[in-house]
């Protein structure tokens, strides 16, 4: 008999992308499937949209908006399923797009998450920001992809064909198998948007589980459907969940060092958003590193969770992708 899967779409006012992607969903051809749409209390009419439109998709509603990682906690807590398939409002999906995906994840008792290729709703020959052929983490804690370095987005040519292990799966759609999810603990809800993912990934992988790419699904995400890449709260977030995700999972005698060269390249950052005139950016990034500091107990304490026997690394890049790019002007992944 198939796994049961879930396939659940965590919306906040997002009707329009409801509209418009979930019909996708709804002509998935998995069999052993249930989808569900998690409502953080929205406040336009997408709960009503669903009900009047979709009666055989199941509706979980929040009482509060617990943003994406407290929200899915919530959630699917309630959800019972062998896999959960954490799906973005925002992404456009073939019919027979979760076959591979569970296929490859059954076939190994360590594949705890997986993604399939995104690719760019708007241009759909390219690969796309929020995950393109799957996630890497750079020696600092800088996360990339294969098909996008920083803003560097490259068309896919079928140069990622292959499946393999990646460092972490993409939040825009990402695979997870229930009983990994709940034995870490699930998403960090102190994170509550942006990166809580790579964190997910990063405890599972510290815990010797793998985190796979999968070629043979494709799905086309649109991107930056709740906060825009210019939003000073989005960027408050990327800065401080990074300097969070790195002082709860690396190791020992490496979290003081490499925190320490963050501390300095973020300012660098904060000096460069200044330049180009981009004040509230470069005050998001200060607020950032405030509030890393002032919560610091808090990231400490979570690393007493992390029960890291032998880790697995792979994925995890021992270069500096910031020199690469920037010095280096390495725009493609394969050229690293």
């Amino acid at each position: 008999m198939q796994p049961k899967v879930a396939v659940v779409i965590l919306n906040w006012n997002g009707q329009r992308f409801l509209e418009q992607f979930l019909p996708s969903v709804i002509q998935s051809t998995y069999q052993n499937l249930e989808i569900v749409v998690g409502d953080n209390a929205s406040s336009d009419d997408s709960v009503e949209f669903v009900k009047a439109y979709y009666s055989q998709v199941t509706i979980i509603e929040n009482d509060k908006n617990y943003g994406y990682a407290g929200g899915y906690n919530k959630i699917l807590s309630r959800v019972e399923a062998d896999y959960f398939v954490l799906l973005n409002s925002d992404v456009e999906v073939v019919p027979s797009w979760i076959e591979p995906v569970i296929s490859l994840m059954e076939g190994d008792n360590l594949i705890a998450a997986a993604q399939p290729k995104l690719k760019d709703f708007k241009r759909k020959d390219h690969f796309e920001y929020a995950g393109a052929a799957g996630g890497y983490l750079d020696k600092y804690g800088y996360p990339f992809c294969k098909g996008r370095i920083f803003d560097s987005l490259e068309k896919d040519n079928g140069q990622y064909e292959t499946a393999d292990e990646i460092f972490w799966a993409s939040g825009a759609a990402l695979f997870i198998k229930r009983n990994c999810f709940d034995l870490v603990g699930g998403l960090d809800a102190d994170l509550f948007a942006h990166m809580e993912e790579i964190d997910l990934c990063w405890r599972l992988k510290n815990l010797g589980y793998k985190v796979v790419y999968c070629p043979q699904s494709v799905v086309y995400h649109v991107g930056g459907g709740t906060l825009q890449s210019e939003s000073p709260f989005k960027t408050y977030l990327n800065f401080r969940n990074n300097l969070a995700i790195l002082c709860k999972n690396l190791p020992s005698d490496k979290v003081f060092w490499i925190l320490f060269i963050r501390f300095w390249l973020d300012f660098l950052a904060l000096l460069k958003f200044i330049a180009g005139g981009k004040f509230k950016s470069a005050f998001s990034i200060n607020k950032a590193h405030t509030q890393f500091l002032l919560h610091l107990s808090t990231w400490t304490k979570k690393r007493n969770s992390v029960k890291s026997q032998k880790p697995n690394t792979n994925g995890l890049w021992e270069g500096s992708i910031v020199w690469a790019y920037f010095a280096r002007k390495k725009k493609i992944f394969t050229e690293l």
